[in-house]
């Protein structure tokens, strides 16, 4: 299921498993907020009514966009500054969209996604495991010619002398 919220001024199409970046909403990270401005809700071309869906998800970080350079500049007056801007916006990652027995489902699953994967064996012990069991390459031939591959070459044809340009017939009269 989908729906399109409307917070900090834009509107954002969200659906269960989302990540989107909103302007700041007040919260620390690991809180979950609802999205109460529903505009539209539906499931592929069928569409739910707005008021009774609600969207629910959970605040990642709070963080700074990236930067707006404002240059302000009067030509012939000299004139100029400089100045730049980030806005703070929040993190979310959706959890649910519709009713709250409708998608716990999803939710989960967009969880367990997100966990990292731990392996019992550390990272240095794998990269060797992974060289050994690597298939070997065959040896590139060496510019020296004594690899058995340049000897199946065929020799290259010999080339004809580059003719000599007539002289001129100043040099021919001395």
């Amino acid at each position: 299921m989908f729906a399109v919220v409307r917070t900090g001024g834009k509107q954002y199409r969200v659906a269960a498993g989302d990540k989107i970046a909103v302007e700041k909403l007040a919260g620390e990270a690991g809180d979950t907020v609802t999205l109460g401005d529903v505009l539209l809700a539906g499931e592929g071309d069928d569409f739910a009514e707005a008021g009774k869906v609600t969207v629910s998800a959970e605040i990642i970080a709070q963080a700074k966009s990236e930067k707006v350079v404002v240059f302000k500049k009067r030509r012939r007056h000299n004139y100029r500054r400089k100045a730049g801007h980030r806005q703070q916006m929040t993190l979310l990652r959706i959890m649910q969209v519709g009713d709250s027995k409708a998608e716990p489902k999803a939710a989960a699953a967009a969880k367990a996604d997100d966990a990292p994967k731990l392996t019992d064996a550390p990272a240095s012990e794998t990269k060797a495991e992974a060289k050994k069991a690597a298939p070997k390459k065959e040896a590139a031939p060496s510019k020296s010619g004594t690899h058995a591959a340049d000897a199946e070459k065929k020799p290259a044809a010999k080339k004809a002398p580059a003719k000599k340009a007539p002289a001129s017939k100043a040099e021919d009269t001395k």
